[in-house]
C-alpha cells in the first residue's frame, strides 16, 4: 500500500510534465510544420492534451480508490467487499459525484455528452438510494405499533413494562403553552426551569431530580401543572405573548388588561401587552414575562417541600460525597451507628423548615455523636439544629445585624410545657381550641408588624417546645421562622420586639 500511494504521487508529477511537454511541443509543431495560427494549434492541441491526460489517470483513480478502501476498513470487523460496497453505496457520495461530473460536462469542450449522462446516472441513483433508506428507517420506526395492532393475544397480556412509575417532579402544560418550551419560536421556559434546578441545588445542599416538562391534552390550552409525585401540588394560567404586571402591594395607578392572581405568591396581577411594560414599570409594578411566572412558582413550590425532594438515593450520594474527603467519618456512622433511613428523615426533618444541608460533614458528626444517646428521630433532628444555628441565622438578618426577635410570655410559655409534659410526647399534641386560636391570632399580627418594618418574623422560644410548637404553626403561619434560644450563636445580638401573650382566663 505504501509502494501504490508513492507510485500514484509519481505518477501525478509525471502526468504534470507530460501536460506541459504535450502543449508547448503542440504549439511547436501546429505553428512550424502545418501553418497554423497560434489560436488554432492552441485550441486543438490543448484539447487532445486534456483528453491524454484523462485517459492516462483512469489507473492512478483506481488505485487510489483501492488504497482508500483499504484504508478506512481498518477499524472495522467487516470484510472488504462488504467495506467497498457500503462505501460505493452511499447515496450522499453518489450525488455529490453526479453533480462533479455534470458541472464538468457544462465546461466547454468537455465531452458534454459522457459527463452529462454520468452525472445524471449517478445523481439519481443517489436519490432513489436515499429515498429507499428513508423508507425502510419508516418502516422499522412503525414497525412494532403494526405488529401490536395484529390480533395476537399473547402480546396482549399486561407486564410490568406497561405501568410507568411517576415522575418526582413534573410540569405538565397545555397545548397554548408549547411556545414557551420551542427555543425556535423564543420560549424561554427550558432555561428557566434548568435554573431554577440549579439555584435550588447549590441552596439545598442535594442535586434536584431533573424536572420533566410535557404536553397535555387533558388541560385547557393555557394552563400548566406543578406535579410532584403524581399529585397536583401546583397550578396556574398563562397567557402567551403578553406579561404579568404584578401588585408588590403599593402602585400608583391601575392598569389595563386581564386581571388575575399571580401564581406563586397570590398577590393581585394584571397580564398586559408587552407594549405597556416601562409604563407598568413607572407605576410600581413588577412585570415578568410568561416563563418567569411560571419559574417563579415551580421554585416557589419546591422550596416549600424541598423535604419531598429528598430520598434515600439523595442521601446515599450526599454520604458518599463526604466519605471522599472524610471516609472514617461515614464508615463510623452508616450502617453501624445509624441506617440510612434514620439518616434521610432526619435531613428531610431539617428540609422541611427551610435550613439546608449543605453543612452535611456537621450535620454526620452530631449524628454520630449523638446516636450513642438517643435513635429517635425528633431528638437527633433537635440536636442538630443548634449546630447549624449560625447558617440558620445568617438567612434571616445580615451578619453586622442584630436578630429582631418575638418571644413568648413566660405563663404562656409555661402553659406551654405543661401542655407537653402532660401528653408526654412531640407528636400529636392536642392543646385546648380557644387557646390555640388565640396564639395563632396573637403571633399572626404581631409577625405582620415585624414584617411591615422589613425585619424577618422570628420567634424565639425554649428548645423543648421549639419541635412542636414549630409543627403546629407551620402550615398556618409559614412565614415566621421559630427558633430555640440554643439555635442562636453566643456572638450574635438579640433585639426582642415582641412579646406574645394571649389571655388564658377564657
Amino acid at each position: 500500500m505504501d509502494g501504490a500511494s508513492k507510485f500514484v504521487r509519481g505518477d501525478a508529477i509525471a502526468g504534470l510534465l507530460i501536460l506541459l511537454i504535450n502543449i508547448i511541443g503542440g504549439l511547436v509543431i501546429g505553428i512550424s510544420q502545418h501553418d497554423l495560427s497560434f489560436t488554432e494549434a492552441g485550441k486543438i492541441y490543448a484539447l487532445l492534451t486534456i483528453g491524454d491526460g484523462l485517459v492516462a489517470q483512469i489507473p492512478t483513480l483506481l488505485l487510489s480508490l483501492a488504497t482508500a478502501i483499504i484504508v478506512t476498513r481498518v477499524t472495522t470487523a467487516d470484510s472488504m467487499t462488504v467495506q467497498a460496497k457500503s462505501q460505493l453505496s452511499n447515496p450522499l457520495a453518489l450525488i455529490v459525484a453526479g453533480g462533479i461530473l455534470v458541472l464538468l460536462g457544462l465546461v466547454p469542450g468537455m465531452p458534454s455528452l459522457i459527463f452529462l449522462s454520468l452525472g445524471i446516472v449517478a445523481g439519481v441513483s443517489g436519490y432513489a438510494m436515499s429515498k429507499k433508506i428513508h423508507q425502510q428507517a419508516i418502516l422499522d420506526t412503525n414497525g412494532d405499533f403494526e405488529t401490536d395492532n395484529r390480533p395476537d393475544p399473547m402480546k396482549e397480556e399486561l407486564n410490568w413494562d406497561d405501568v410507568d412509575q411517576v415522575d418526582l417532579v413534573g410540569l405538565d402544560i397545555g397545548y397554548g403553552l408549547i411556545p414557551l418550551v420551542n427555543p425556535e419560536t423564543g420560549g424561554q421556559l427550558l432555561p428557566r426551569v434548568k435554573g431554577v434546578r440549579k439555584k435550588l441545588s447549590a441552596e439545598l445542599g442535594f442535586l434536584v431530580q431533573p424536572i420533566r416538562i410535557r404536553d397535555n391534552l387533558d388541560l385547557e390550552p393555557d394552563v400548566y401543572n406543578i406535579v410532584m409525585n403524581g399529585v397536583v401540588r401546583g397550578k396556574g394560567e398563562i397567557k402567551v405573548g403578553q406579561e404579568l404586571a404584578i401588585n408588590p402591594g403599593q402602585v400608583h395607578g391601575a392598569l389595563e388588561g386581564t386581571p388575575t392572581k399571580e401564581p406563586a405568591f397570590g398577590l393581585d396581577a394584571t397580564w398586559i401587552d408587552p407594549a405597556q411594560r416601562d409604563y407598568a414599570r413607572t407605576l410600581g409594578y413588577t412585570v415578568v414575562d410568561p416563563a418567569t411566572a411560571i419559574a417563579t412558582h415551580l421554585n416557589t413550590l419546591l422550596r416549600n417541600n424541598s423535604s419531598e425532594l429528598l430520598s434515600h438515593d439523595e442521601t446515599q450520594q450526599l454520604l458518599d460525597k463526604v466519605a471522599e474527603r472524610s471516609p472514617k467519618l461515614v464508615e463510623d456512622l452508616v450502617p453501624g451507628k445509624l441506617p440510612l433511613a434514620t439518616i434521610t428523615k432526619v435531613l428531610q426533618n431539617i428540609l422541611d423548615e427551610s435550613v439546608s444541608v449543605r453543612d452535611m460533614r456537621t450535620i454526620i458528626e452530631v449524628l454520630s455523636t449523638e446516636s450513642s444517646r438517643t435513635q429517635d428521630i425528633e431528638e437527633l433532628t433537635a440536636a442538630v439544629r443548634p449546630r447549624l444555628g449560625r447558617m440558620i441565622v445568617q438567612g434571616l438578618v445580615d451578619i453586622n445585624d442584630s436578630l429582631p426577635v418575638m418571644t413568648l410570655n413566660p405563663s404562656l410559655e409555661q402553659i406551654l410545657h405543661n401542655i407537653l409534659q402532660q401528653n408526654n410526647s412531640s407528636q400529636g399534641l392536642v392543646i385546648e381550641p380557644k387557646l390555640a386560636e388565640g396564639l395563632f391570632k396573637a403571633l399572626a399580627e404581631n409577625s405582620q408588624e415585624v414584617e411591615n418594618l422589613g425585619h424577618a418574623a422570628v420567634l424565639v422560644v425554649s428548645p423543648a417546645i421549639r419541635p412542636w410548637l414549630a409543627k403546629f404553626i407551620r402550615h398556618r403561619l409559614a412565614e415566621l421562622t421559630v427558633l430555640s434560644y440554643s439555635e442562636i450563636p453566643d456572638d450574635q445580638a438579640v433585639n426582642v420586639v415582641a412579646t406574645i401573650d394571649v389571655d388564658t382566663s377564657i
